[in-house]
């Protein structure tokens, strides 16, 4: 027990060392726990059409609303209090983000231990695949899928897995090749051990810090390409608006002053973003003993 909590409590003093990455991560913290709790905390429910009220509309920050509650943050277009609208807002996005990168890690490093541990004409193949797709911005190919089956918070998941795994792949594979030279996996072959209980009780361990490092800054890639889409019209449906349809929803009225509808979502996406890669590039540096040393982390 006590040898299982030395590497965990070595980890956690590592990451502690650097205080931004610290207030990155309880930003994170929070910014889940209120994307989570969003229906108890939120004054209003933006999605149900009973609370919304027109003659709400486009109300500057800390103006009162009919109800009674007042609009911290102002009202859109359409009369939701943006502090919930922003709530909901980002469980959308951190939810797409989230389960997009879930289903496109697993397939990737599903797909690139077969490609490292099989080597080969099947290396080649999948890795020619990886580099075809690698090779076309990521946006181009998001656009060309929801082009093709539709809006929709299951079509931007499909575009968004679609769009993920060949990262994963092209991480697993190189970390799998360098495991798969060491000793402890010749010794494995020795004992006559089985292929998939080399590849996954062995090799596939010893692949995980350089993934966890991908996945978590490919979250927020995830995040920022799903507001991106939404921007444009072509992500999230109207009735379930993400940051990035609050964007969209806001933009035409910067020019008439009312800033607040876009310019609130439009932060709240960057503190996002923001927190979860200082959270990625420090778990970078933890994790990768050589980094660390080099820099004294």
């Amino acid at each position: 027990m006590i040898a299982a909590q030395a590497p965990l409590r070595e980890f956690t003093a590592g990451f502690a060392r650097d205080r931004i990455a610290v207030a990155a991560f309880a930003t994170l913290c929070l910014i889940l726990l209120a994307a989570i709790g969003a229906p108890l905390v939120s004054p209003q429910d933006p999605y149900d059409l009973a609370q919304l009220d027109i003659l709400d509309s486009k109300f500057a920050p800390g103006a009162k609303a009919g109800a009674g509650f007042t609009f911290w943050l102002g009202s859109d277009d359409q009369g939701r209090d943006m502090v919930s609208a922003i709530l909901y807002g980002l469980r959308i996005s951190l939810g797409v983000g989230a389960l997009s990168t879930v289903i496109a890690l697993a397939l990737g490093m599903a797909v690139g231990l077969i490609s490292a541990y099989a080597g080969g004409w099947l290396d080649n193949l999948i890795m020619r695949l990886v580099d075809l797709q690698l090779s076309f911005p990521s946006i181009l190919i998001a656009l060309v899928l929801l082009a093709v089956v539709g809006q929709g918070v299951d079509k931007i998941v499909i575009a968004l897995i679609f769009v993920q795994w060949a990262y994963y792949a092209r991480t697993v594979r190189g970390a799998a090749l360098a495991e798969k030279r060491r000793e402890y996996v010749d010794a494995a072959r020795v004992m006559a051990f089985s292929a998939r209980r080399i590849v996954f009780r062995h090799i596939l361990p010893n692949v995980l810090p350089p993934l966890i490092v991908v996945a978590t800054v490919q979250v927020a890639h995830a995040i920022a390409l799903e507001a991106t889409l939404s921007f444009l019209g072509l992500g999230m449906p109207i009735t379930s608006p993400s940051l990035g349809l609050l964007i969209s929803n806001g933009f035409a009225h910067l020019l008439s002053g009312r800033y607040w509808i876009s310019f609130f979502p439009g932060v709240a996406l960057l503190i996002t973003i923001v927190a979860i890669n200082l959270v990625g590039d420090r778990l970078r540096d933890v994790l990768n003993p050589r980094i660390a040393h080099h820099y004294g982390a």
